[in-house]
Order: structure tokens, then sequence, then C-alpha cells
């Protein structure tokens, strides 16, 4: 591959955007949907993760005529039986609001000994006409207090099995090493990496 590959990575979560290249670094150039000027809102209607990750790269191919990829994650809890899974972002009400979705599960979780949980991330990634699904998954538990101020999402409540820390307590690059989102990366880069 001589000439750096473009790629479109279908969100608008600015943090998801910030971590998806700092795991690819240099090797592709990853434009977002504000680079090609795609400000929709892009409908995630599907009931599973592998449903959202689909739409949303199928509607930048199908409209921009990018190359594309896009994820959706969610965190599932065992004890809640997966929740809030596919609704993770909208866990509280429509307004993604981290914080209010953190302590709506901490409230639920509040008498449960079993924390068990695990974060996954799944990619739809179409170059072409072909699509390939992925994912990456890790494993952990649900602390039962928000410890630790960096990342997004539901990190200072996740702590993965591999670590004494929560995801909000560890770098970038230390999270990027183990997270859920980093596992499917490293999957893409693989298939990408196969591309002539």
């Amino acid at each position: 591959m001589n000439r750096k590959k473009e790629i479109v990575f279908a969100t608008n979560n600015l943090h998801k955007l910030e971590e998806i290249r700092q795991i690819i670094g240099n090797k592709f150039k990853i434009l977002s949907l504000k680079d090609i000027n795609c400000n929709e809102d892009i409908p995630e209607t599907a009931s599973t993760l592998e449903g959202n990750a689909e739409i949303k790269a199928r509607y930048v191919k199908e409209y921009y005529g990018y190359d594309c990829f896009a994820d959706d994650t969610g965190l599932e809890v065992y004890e809640l039986g997966g929740e809030p899974g596919v609704m993770s972002a909208r866990y509280a009400g429509d307004n993604h609001d981290s914080q209010a979705n953190m302590n709506l599960l901490l409230q639920k979780m509040c008498d449960k000994e079993n924390r068990k949980a695990r974060f996954r991330t799944v990619i739809a990634l179409i170059i072409g006409d072909e699509l390939t699904l992925m994912d990456g998954i890790v494993e952990g538990e649900i602390t039962h207090e928000h410890i630790g101020d960096s990342g997004f999402g539901y990190d200072p409540i996740f702590r993965p099995i591999e670590s004494e820390l929560t995801f909000a307590q560890m770098s970038s690059d230390e999270k990027n090493k183990i997270s859920h989102r980093g596992r499917a990366t490293a999957k893409l880069i693989n298939k990408l990496d196969k591309i002539k």
C-alpha cells in the first residue's frame, strides 16, 4: 500500500474518533463524518450492535460513496440480562448523558453481588461491495462507585479483569491495549492490511 488509504469512520463521537486514530496510528488516514460533510444524525434503529454498525456503514457508502467502517458498542451486565447493551448510550434517556447512564446502572446494581460485565464493540467495514463484521470483547466488573476521571462513557465504573484499575484510571495507551475497541480495531487493521 504505497499511498496512505483513506477510509471514513462513520461517527460523530469525537472521543471514539480520537481513540480509533490513536489505535490505528498513521497507517491509514481516518476521515470523520464532518470531513466528508455528512452532518446528518444517522439513525441507529437496529436491536443489535451488529445491526446498528451495519446501518451506519451502509448509509455512508450509499449516500457518500466512501469505503467506510462504523461501530456500535455496548456494556452488557450479566446480572441485568445484558443491559444496557444496545441502549448503552441512551440508557437513561435520549440525551446521551453519560453521568445519568452511570447513575442509573449503579442504582440498578446497588444490591447485586454478581457484578460481572463485558464491553463489546462491533465494527462493520464496507470496502467496495463487501461487508465484514468483527468484534472485540473485554470482560470485567461494575464497580460500586465512580473511580477515575479519564476516558468517557461508562469508563469510571468498569474494571477489566486484566487490571486493578477502571478504564477511567488508565492512560489512553493502557486502555487501548486491552479495550474492546482496541481488540475490534486490531481485527479491522488486519483486514485493511490485506487490501491492495
